[in-house]
């Protein structure tokens, strides 16, 4: 118990940390009355490349702050209880990826906010759970749509014509979800294998080995065909262009 209790705070430091930068942030944005979203992501400008590390962790208000944090904390959470192998790694790689596809293409404009990194990691988990079909990634991957399955909606601009929303941002998060899924289905939890799968492949080599022997001592029974002996006496006819000289030879007790 004491393990498991472990496990979870040590998934919760990560996320909890993030959760904290984002509202120091804005804490020091209210403080001093500043705004930092010159620091977001400015697309094909130079002073925007430091966006795409930091933008996640500037927001436009409060209301924006406070709807990213609770899946920020249980997304994040779930990445690292379930994925620790791989967890910051893909994290880096969410927060890089989703933010150098909107510094390359999005719309003009400073764009700021985790939602991207919401969405990568909802992508991520969903599918990386139905790729490995493990059965309790796979319960988290159902978790994670029945939670957040409604995000989908917010990779279509037309949906949200009034609201300044950066849907470039949660479709390039999706997009590397989807892509680190595959890329890292190989690596952290798999799925488990049961005795009784571990004996049908048995059986099946087993089956297998069966069928080689079997034939070998086929092959290893085979007799080559015998050769028919002639008695002496039965001379081919010659060929009439070959000369052929039969001797024959008497015994010691035989006369003329």
């Amino acid at each position: 118990m004491e393990k498991e209790e472990k496990k979870i705070l040590n998934s919760l430091f990560v996320p909890l940390t993030f959760l904290v930068l984002m509202w120091l942030v804005k804490v020091a944005e209210w403080t001093f009355g500043i705004r930092l979203s010159f620091l977001g992501i400015h697309p094909l400008h130079a002073d925007g490349l430091p966006g795409i590390v930091l933008s996640p962790f500037i927001h436009g208000d409060w209301k924006h702050l406070a709807a990213n944090s609770i899946p920020i904390l249980v997304l994040g959470s779930a990445l690292y209880f379930f994925y620790r192998p791989i967890a910051t790694k893909v994290l880096s790689l969410i927060i890089l990826l989703t933010g150098l596809w909107v510094w390359l293409g999005a719309r003009e404009s400073y764009h700021i906010g985790a939602s991207g990194v919401i969405y990568g990691l909802s992508s991520f988990l969903l599918i990386s759970g139905f790729i490995r079909r493990e059965t309790g990634l796979m319960a988290l991957s159902l978790i994670v749509v029945f939670l957040y399955g409604s995000m989908i909606w917010g990779i279509f601009p037309e949906l949200f014509p009034e609201k300044n929303i950066s849907w470039e941002g949660h479709l390039s998060g999706l997009i590397a979800g989807i892509v680190l899924a595959i890329f890292y289905r190989r690596e952290g939890p798999q799925r488990r294998r049961y005795s009784w799968e571990l004996e049908e492949d048995h059986d099946e080599q087993t089956t297998v080995y069966e069928q080689v022997d079997e034939t070998e001592q086929a092959g290893e029974t085979e007799k080559p065909a015998k050769i028919e002996e002639k008695p002496y006496w039965d001379i081919p006819e010659p060929d009439r262009n070959d000369l052929t000289v039969v001797y024959r030879f008497k015994g010691k007790n035989s006369k003329g």
